[in-house]
């Protein structure tokens, strides 16, 4: 379901840190297969496959993210060894308006995956998620991310991997996959996504 040639001939960008974006990263009917088994998420922020029903072709497409092709090619585009790290995923349905503010990700993330799952045409100009200078201006920005379906951004985590979004409210699919420092940072951030995910369950979206 991944176009990994496509991966490898895409150039790294390493202004202002070690990205790379990669649109229609899905093959021909992977995205639309997927899609239509994207599970049901009970509200905005992540969700850990443990209280989602991962099943068809959208299970097909994770296996892949987090299969050794992938991998490889992750390690060869950045220059690192991630042999002996673990891996998480989470799910995204939905986006309330305080999301999107700027920040790096935690030091216990190493690679950070984002693979869009939305619609062809995304219908605004809020979620467009940017890699940014620094972590004050939205505005100061060196590439913008339309979050349209089968679009890919894997960037190395570092202390000035700034990134962030203006408003958005509404539906916007994605799945993040991270490869992470040790297994106990997976237990520890699936548990916490998992409890607000039950009581997003109990109290509604």
């Amino acid at each position: 379901m991944l176009n990994i040639d496509k991966f490898d001939a895409e150039p790294l960008n390493t202004n202002p840190y070690e990205y790379v974006v990669i649109n229609d990263f899905l093959k021909s009917d992977a995205l639309s297969s997927a899609q239509a088994d994207y599970p049901e998420v009970p509200g905005p922020g992540s969700h850990p496959s443990s209280v989602l029903s991962i099943h068809g072709n959208f299970a097909k497409l994770v296996a892949e993210l987090q299969g050794p092709a992938f991998q490889e090619a992750i390690e060869k585009k950045f220059d690192i060894d991630l042999t002996d790290c673990p891996t998480m995923y989470t799910v995204r349905g939905f986006c309330r308006s305080r999301d999107g503010k700027i920040h790096t990700d935690s030091k216990t993330k190493i690679i950070t995956v984002l693979l869009y799952m939305n619609e062809d045409d995304w219908p605004s100009d809020g979620g467009k998620l940017r890699v940014l200078n620094n972590g004050t201006d939205l505005e100061d920005y060196v590439a913008e991310i339309e979050p349209k379906g089968g679009t890919l951004l894997v960037f190395k985590r570092a202390d000035n991997s700034w990134h962030g979004h203006h408003s958005f409210e509404g539906k916007r699919r994605a799945i993040q996959l991270n490869w992470v420092t040790e297994a106990s940072v997976v237990k520890r951030e699936q548990s916490r996504h998992g409890f607000s995910s039950k009581i997003k369950k109990l109290f509604g979206k």
